[in-house]
């Protein structure tokens, strides 16, 4: 594979979240079952109606180019792509071609060529073969093209890349970009040459989720190697993803700009852009959250957190929100912060996704137990840890018992007895029985077996059902044996 030089450009949909469609004032609403019912003349395109922009939507798109550090544009204008398919109500598509709303930028070090601002297609349903149906409830939403320089060269940078794009949606409110429902939608453009030059490109379309794009793009690749292996030449040319058959399918060959003969919509205005005070690039970073790449950095510098506690955390906002609130106080504290992320990641989670797949219909992560382990709840297990008054098996006791029953840390502990004990004297007693019940592994431990000792201290765990202080005890055995 190092001879060949495999080249990628992506192409990514993502719906955008506005209370209406882009040229219309139909509802948009991804979560409608019902077909048909959020329609209205302009969106079906009936003759005689004109389309106005949505002034919300533009704000959006410029939002995501002002994050990714792209320019936006002064001037700007919508554009007909014209072509025919039962989804296009219209016979052509609102798009922009030649003046985009932002040029350049870059996410993940990938360098962007673009963002424009289109309408979506309806939704078409093939049933059996035998007829289709379109449900044009999403014709006409807003619809964001995000376009890349061709400067992938793996299908894990591709991934990658989509993966960083929707936290960034996620987190600017800009669109839910859920692929299962179609709001994200990735198309790649592959090509694999022997040479410097790039090879012929083929592209891939509507690719719903993160798994089918980085099989897709492997598929492609070793078909394209192949290929050339036997001296053939590649189409240019669309192909589709078979889930079910985990390869390729040609749909049609490929289409070039002069082919939808592009011009400029006559029913639309012009957009000069500075002139409107709102979408100037400092109103439109006031608007900005802290974006992904910002906290990732923040965690790490600010909080010492390990990449993969870092990474999670990031890519779960609700959690990250969480944690947050866990660590007021403590944050100069590494060492607790770390704690409190390690529980919450490997307890809490885990015992929220559990609740989840037992669940008998789907909740969403605040309508789970999480709500009844407060984060200050967390944060007094880590508190009662630190002072030593309970062990890692008591603090995952206890957050299981929280998570339940929502009540105070230090309740429970009382409750379920588990407060280590630290007395001296009561553990003193509990070593002397362990000593004269175990002679042979004191034997053993005296003749230098160093594992003896960490048996022994395991029975102490034992007699005192996990209550005891490790440390204490290890101190009292090595009292003890020493004599």
């Amino acid at each position: 594979m190092d001879k060949y030089k495999v080249t990628i450009g992506l192409e990514i949909h993502a719906e955008l979240k506005t209370r209406t469609k882009m040229f219309c004032d139909s509802k948009n609403d991804p979560d409608e079952k019902r077909p048909n019912v959020n329609i209205c003349p302009i969106c079906m395109g009936h003759p005689g109606t004109l389309p106005a922009i949505n002034k919300e939507a533009v704000k959006k798109v410029l939002e995501i180019g002002v994050a990714v550090g792209g320019t936006v544009a002064d001037f700007t204008e919508f554009d007909r792509k014209n072509y025919f398919y039962p989804d296009i109500p219209k016979g052509y598509q609102i798009s922009q071609y030649k003046y985009p709303l932002i040029l350049g930028g870059s996410i993940n070090g990938v360098r962007l060529t673009r963002i424009h601002l289109e309408e979506d297609t309806a939704r078409s349903s093939h049933e059996d073969g035998d007829y289709s149906l379109v449900d044009f409830n999403r014709a006409g939403v807003p619809l964001m093209e995000l376009v890349t320089e061709p400067v992938i060269h793996s299908a894990d940078e591709a991934v990658n890349f989509a993966k960083e794009l929707q936290l960034l949606l996620q987190y600017t409110g800009v669109s839910d970009a859920n692929m299962e429902k179609g709001e994200m939608r990735v198309e790649a453009n592959i090509s694999v040459s022997d040479t410097d030059k790039f090879g012929t490109k083929v592209e891939v379309k509507n690719l719903n989720s993160f798994r089918a794009a980085e099989r897709a793009i492997g598929y492609e690749v070793a078909r394209h190697t192949e290929t050339i292996e036997r001296g053939e030449k590649i189409t240019q040319e669309t192909r589709g993803w078979d889930e079910g058959k985990q390869k390729t399918f040609s749909q049609r060959s490929k289409e070039n700009a002069h082919d939808y003969r592009y011009f400029p919509d006559p029913d639309l205005p012009k957009l000069q852009l500075s002139e409107i005070p709102e979408f100037s690039v400092e109103s439109l970073k006031k608007l900005l959250p802290e974006l992904p790449w910002e906290k990732r950095e923040r965690y790490e510098k600010s909080f010492g957190l390990s990449v993969k506690y870092t990474e999670f955390l990031v890519g779960n906002p609700i959690y990250a929100h969480y944690f947050e609130s866990a660590i007021k106080g403590i944050e100069k504290d590494k060492k607790s912060v770390e704690l409190i992320a390690n529980y919450l990641i490997s307890d809490v989670v885990g015992i929220t996704n559990k609740q989840q797949n037992d669940a008998i219909q789907p909740m969403e992560i605040s309508e789970t137990m999480i709500g009844k382990l407060t984060p200050q709840n967390l944060a007094a297990v880590i508190k009662m840890i630190g002072a030593g008054e309970l062990s890692s098996r008591g603090a995952k006791d206890l957050i299981a018992e929280a998570l339940v029953s929502g009540k105070e840390a230090s309740v429970i502990a009382k409750e379920k007895n588990l407060i280590q004990k630290s007395d001296a004297g009561e553990l003193t007693k509990i070593i002397a029985g362990i000593i004269e019940q175990n002679k042979k592994v004191v034997d053993e431990y005296k003749a230098g077996k160093q594992a003896s000792l960490q048996f022994l201290i395991g029975q102490g765990m034992k007699a005192t059902k996990g209550s005891a202080n490790p440390e204490m005890l290890k101190t009292i055995f090595l009292e003890q044996l020493s004599k």
